[in-house]
């Protein structure tokens, strides 16, 4: 039986009991810091006090999800069980490549929160309009700037400051802008920076961090649209990854792009986007964590990746009568160097000159069925990817020759179709608002899970600590996805429950090698042994089952005084054989107590957590206990246009460790190595924010 038990981390809540009353179910409600539909939740982020610098965790504030945390600037969404890119997560809607094999730089690295003005989180399921995707999607749209008024142009700002004691970190930035009626001019930039996380018994090696994000972006009014071209560079120095067997020493990542979107007449609109992102990386194993004892072992992996995206939509009807016909195309290419940085001779390309593409189509429709309203949508999707032969220096040994000639001499190109579809039905019955969601939903193997022929720690960012190996007969995932819910919602109280159910074929995960694991009898093997792991994994298709329930509610208690919460569980396991899927959020639930004035609240928040030994034995993994902490939190508006955020977490200064936090593989660290990573201990965090002019 699991073992319950309360835990807190800090929170803004923004309750707002008159709006959320007379709100339908298409109109924006405030509840728990998120604006929200039938279809959609929107976190402000001003309306959370998040401590930490990563995007993800303000995501995991959300009904079903939670925090994959494999570094201070690398944590993915999880989402009702998926995570990594089973779940569409965009940012500013610009869908890209990943540059680094071990997903280092998941779509939210390059979202700072001193620049995320909100975060769009499809409820359940993702429209097609939006791509393929096997989960829910997530967008973070960082501030930009908005034109104004009058044909004079206007100053706007929005300027925020940090500083956090866990990790003695600090984050300044913000957006300046220029703009009047038809002009707009706006120029962003952050930099955040923060030492080695403090947990009770001492700090965690390697888990420093370091960013800076810059850019600019300009907005012309033409006829009843605009167009829009942005800029963006990000410059991510060392930073550690303690899950993993290297650290980031650098991402500098480019963001292009230019999009109109705009009325042709009363009943057409036009949306067409085009964009390109370029990913430089480095990342080594001896920098910022005590490296091997050997100079052979020493090694620094370059990865570069390019996506160049473009699509077009036509809306034809009205924003809530209306049929979207649109396309997209994708195309992206990726290269991963392995090098010795002593000894210039020793070099591979585990993944060589990786070319892929995607070229959809769809149409969806928003109409009513009597009084139900519903979002019905089907796009196709054609797929093609193909990998380069490996380059190998003369200092590689021969057992990596052996697999590279075998990968060299097979057939390294595929291609295939893919059809997704999607419908949402809702209906406004007053107080009470049914919502269902049956979906078929598919997703094709990433170059990591296809093409890795040598076999390394490189898996997608699961961080497991097993070696891996791709396969180049992979076979698309496939989900049949079916979810209920309702919202209700009166002057007082509202409450937003669902239930869901994912049956996914072919999913894709590690499964032993052969039949024979332990037993050293083939070449990969015998490599991966001499990297320290006899039983590899190879990526392989097995069948999987997710099912689960959330909820997030609030009561207006009395007066100013607010009680909000969120509720989470899902079951995830395979069909094929008894076993769990890895690294599943164990049932959890928050709640919060606040007293709310017009211009400061005070609270404190709990959260519980279950044991969770529901866990993948393929993947090794260990369970973990449910855990305790206390958080605070408050917020005052000094002066119109100035506010304070402040909060304490983990009150009490628990020694806990998340179940979603993967295992230490740094040396020399006050924790152990192969240990599950502690969480932060008591920590304090203040956040000045400043809107003018």
């Amino acid at each position: 039986m699991n073992r319950i038990i309360l835990t807190a981390f800090t929170a803004n809540i923004a309750l707002a009991s008159p709006a959320f009353a007379e709100a339908d179910p298409l109109t924006d409600i405030i509840v728990t810091g998120q604006r929200t539909t039938a279809t959609t939740d929107e976190i402000e982020s001003d309306k959370e006090i998040i401590s930490t610098p990563d995007a993800a965790a303000l995501v995991a504030r959300a009904p079903g999800a939670a925090l994959i945390d494999n570094g201070g600037l690398s944590g993915q969404v999880q989402y009702r069980g998926l995570f990594g890119d089973r779940i569409l997560v965009r940012v500013n809607g610009q869908r890209f490549s990943s540059g680094g094999p071990n997903l280092m730089d998941p779509p939210l690295h390059y979202a700072p929160m001193a620049l995320v003005d909100r975060i769009e989180i499809d409820r359940g399921i993702s429209p097609v309009r939006k791509g393929p995707g096997l989960g829910g999607g997530v967008n973070a749209i960082l501030k930009q700037a908005q034109f104004s008024e009058g044909t004079a142009m206007q100053p706007q700002a929005d300027l925020t400051a940090g500083y956090r004691s866990g990790d003695n970190s600090y984050l300044l930035g913000g957006l300046v802008s220029l703009s009047n009626e038809r002009v707009k001019l706006g120029v962003i930039a952050s930099y955040e920076k923060g030492d080695d996380l403090q947990f009770p018994g001492g700090s965690i090696a390697s888990s420093s961090f370091e960013r800076l994000n810059y850019g600019a972006h300009a907005g012309l009014k033409v006829g009843d649209g605009s167009l829009t071209l942005s800029y963006r560079r990000q410059e991510t120095d060392p930073t550690g990854n303690p899950p993993f067997p290297m650290d980031i020493q650098y991402f500098n990542t480019d963001f292009l792009t230019l999009a109109y979107a705009g009325k042709l007449s009363d009943n057409l609109y036009l949306e067409v986007e085009a964009g390109h992102v370029a990913v430089r990386h480095l990342m080594d194993n001896f920098s910022l964590r005590q490296g091997p004892a050997s100079p052979m072992n020493l090694r620094a992996t370059f990865a570069d990746a390019d996506t160049i995206t473009a699509a077009s939509a036509l809306r034809i009807g009205t924003p809530d009568r209306h049929v979207r016909l649109g396309a997209d195309v994708e195309l992206m290419d990726k290269d991963v160097r392995i090098t010795n940085p002593v000894n210039a001779d020793f070099f591979l390309t585990s993944l060589n000159n990786i070319a892929g593409s995607r070229i959809g189509g769809f149409v969806e429709s928003r109409l009513a069925l009597g009084p139900i309203e519903a979002e019905i949508g089907a796009r196709i999707d054609h797929h093609r990817m193909q990998a380069g032969s490996p380059f190998l220096g003369s200092a590689v040994p021969m057992g990596p020759r052996i697999l590279a000639s075998a990968f060299a001499a097979s057939d390294r190109s595929w291609s295939d179709d893919t059809i997704d579809v999607a419908a949402r039905f809702w209906s406004d019955m007053g107080s009470f608002k049914p919502r269902l969601s049956l979906a078929y939903k598919t997703r094709v193997a990433n170059a990591v899970e296809r093409f890795s022929w040598l076999p390394t720690g490189a898996s997608g960012g699961l961080a497991d600590g097993n070696i891996y190996v791709g396969d180049l007969n992979l076979r698309n995932e496939k989900a049949w996805i079916a979810e209920i819910g309702f919202d209700y919602q009166d002057s007082r109280f509202y409450a937003r429950p669902t239930l869901f159910y994912r049956r996914v074929e072919d999913f894709i995960q590690g499964v032993p090698y052969d039949d024979t694991p332990g037993v050293i009898n083939s070449p990969v093997e015998m490599v991966a042994n001499m990297n320290g792991d006899p039983t590899p994994l190879r990526f392989g298709n097995v069948d999987a089952e997710l099912y689960g329930a959330d909820l997030d509610f609030g009561w207006n208690i009395s007066g100013p005084l607010h009680l909000d919460g969120t509720a989470s569980y899902v079951r995830a396991k395979r069909r094929d054989i008894d076993d769990n899927l890895y690294r599943i959020a164990p049932p959890n639930a928050r709640v919060a107590l606040s007293w709310q004035e017009q211009t400061w609240h005070l609270g404190a928040e709990l959260q519980a957590f279950a044991d969770q030994n529901k866990i993948s034995a393929t993947n090794d993994e260990q369970p973990s206990n449910g855990y305790l902490l206390a958080g605070l939190f408050g917020h005052v508006e000094l002066t119109p246009g100035i506010t304070l955020d402040a909060s304490v977490e983990n009150l009490f200064d628990k020694n806990y460790t998340e179940h979603l936090a993967g295992y230490n593989r740094v040396s020399g660290s006050d924790v152990p190595l192969g240990a599950r990573l502690p969480g932060a201990g008591r920590s304090a965090f203040v956040r000045l924010r400043w809107t003018g002019f």
